[in-house]
């Protein structure tokens, strides 16, 4: 875990499972962006706020602090790979994403949003694995969950209620450290 004082070094592992939520946010807060730093074209196709009503173009769409509890949950920072892990994984656990819309996703962030918010292909890469990850783990739809209503439990507990595979998880951090070596989202992932 960083001291906080980057957000480019903020991050809580996996292994510290005994935080609670409320806890791990807190230290979040001194880092993590405000709504208004958001882009718009970032809100419109993340936050549901921005749907049209009866129209999902982007299944998985939560607000920024839904959001920030899921990078928490999934034990991911705030660099470009944790950022595609964390989108890629909250829109596959809804199990309703097409290939279309996986793809078209990837289109719009690749070419459409703004220079610091753009991802690279490997960020792609790793939005895909993250999808497909969670397609495979059968875990609750994360844009579903209340997680003020976890605020107080700790992040092992609410990782087992919303059926999030940590060895599963585990696998993969070891498998993307392996394929990017030189990106320190990836490194940081799993200690050896």
């Amino acid at each position: 875990m960083s001291n906080g004082t980057e957000y480019k070094d903020w991050y809580i592992p996996l292994s510290h499972d005994s935080l609670t939520l409320r806890e791990a946010h807190k230290t979040l807060e001194q880092v993590g962006a405000e709504q208004q730093e958001v882009p718009l074209m970032v809100k419109l196709v993340e936050n549901p706020k921005f749907k049209l009503p009866g129209i999902t173009i982007f299944h998985g769409a939560v607000d920024l602090q839904t959001h920030d509890y899921i990078h928490i949950i999934l034990g991911r920072g705030l660099l470009p790979a944790d950022e595609s892990f964390t989108i890629g994984f909250t829109m596959g656990s809804t199990s309703k994403v097409s290939n279309a819309e996986a793809e078209l996703f990837a289109l719009v962030s690749k070419h459409l949003y703004p220079k610091a918010y753009k991802f690279r292909d490997r960020d792609l890469a790793i939005f895909r694995d993250a999808l497909h990850l969670a397609m495979v783990s059968h875990c609750v739809a994360l844009d579903q969950v209340e997680y003020t209503n976890y605020l107080d439990d700790k992040l092992v507990d609410i990782r087992q209620q919303l059926h999030i595979d940590t060895d599963l998880l585990s696998a993969y951090y070891r498998v993307e450290k392996r394929l990017y070596p030189d990106s320190k989202a990836s490194q940081r992932l799993i200690r050896d």
